[in-house]
């Protein structure tokens, strides 16, 4: 094999691992998908979203069935107001609940929507009424050690 060849095989080799790490980085950023599905959009409000992001997956049984499409604050009642974009073939009951959850300890957070038993379907628009905010571990352990320090005051007396 020729010098021509040599360089041949490593420019390509080069590009296949430049290819690779745009797919990295693509998937990393949540922007995999170029195209526009067609879907219905809901909200639902929180008192703490946590780390939630814009194109964050919703899920439903660990399948992804949209993304969230944007975060805001609601003015008057202070909650976070979360809109998603659910693809069209998947249609969730009225009574549905939607719940901020953690992919692993200390992974991404995502939407967790858990079907209802109502018999009429969420219609464009509509806003999830039960909701349940992320759990933030900053807090958690503030409480836990919070309570060791009061349990341990009142044992000195």
């Amino acid at each position: 094999m020729g010098k021509k060849g040599v360089e041949a095989l490593v420019g390509l080799f080069v590009l296949l691992g430049l290819a690779g790490l745009l797919f990295l980085s693509l998937q990393a950023a949540n922007l995999a998908s170029f195209g526009e599905r067609a879907g219905y959009t809901v909200s639902a409000r929180f008192e703490n979203i946590g780390g939630l992001k814009p194109r964050a997956p919703v899920r439903s049984a660990g399948v992804v069935v949209g993304r969230v499409k944007s975060i805001t604050l609601d003015p008057k009642t202070f909650q976070g107001v979360v809109t998603m974009e659910i693809d069209n073939q998947y249609q969730f009951p009225r009574d549905s609940s939607a719940k901020i959850l953690t992919a692993g300890l200390l992974g991404d957070q995502y939407i967790g929507l858990e079907p209802g038993g109502d018999d009429q379907n969420l219609a464009p628009g509509e806003t999830i009424r039960q909701t349940q905010s992320a759990v933030v571990l900053e807090n958690l352990i503030g409480q836990f050690l919070f309570n060791r320090a009061a349990d341990a005051g009142g044992e000195k007396k």
